[in-house]
């Protein structure tokens, strides 16, 4: 199991950056790839962006190309989020996850395919 940790949110005017980060202990050797997703209030937990450790491929979702960018620390135990011209729809907690097998690019957008999440860290874009 691999216990994921996130840190970095917080309130921010729209236009604004925040760097979210993700510190990943425990079998961290059994981790494939690191997924960003966010849920906000009284919707569906979704898809933001995923890397994976081996050759650092990243996925993003529509809402985050262009804005967003995941990237990870030297050691396998870090994953960042960068955000920029925040939005307030961006509004929402975020969380890490990881998964612990490859698949086709498009299996990195499914929750499902993740087996291990942090607690959360709260993002709120004011208008």
């Amino acid at each position: 199991q691999v216990q994921l940790v996130e840190s970095g949110g917080g309130l921010v005017q729209a236009g604004g950056s925040l760097r979210l980060s993700c510190a990943a202990s425990g079998r961290t050797f059994s981790s494939y790839a690191m997924g960003w997703f966010r849920q906000a209030p009284g919707k569906e937990r979704e898809f933001v962006a995923a890397l994976t450790w081996s050759n650092g491929n990243t996925y993003y979702a529509d809402s985050a190309k262009g804005r967003f960018t995941i990237s990870r620390g030297n050691a396998k135990n870090t994953v960042y989020l960068q955000m920029n011209s925040l939005k307030p729809e961006d509004t929402a907690v975020y969380y890490c996850a990881s998964r612990t097998a490859p698949g086709n690019s498009g299996s990195y957008y499914y929750r499902r395919e993740y087996s291990d999440w942090g607690q959360g860290t709260q993002v709120t874009v004011s208008s």
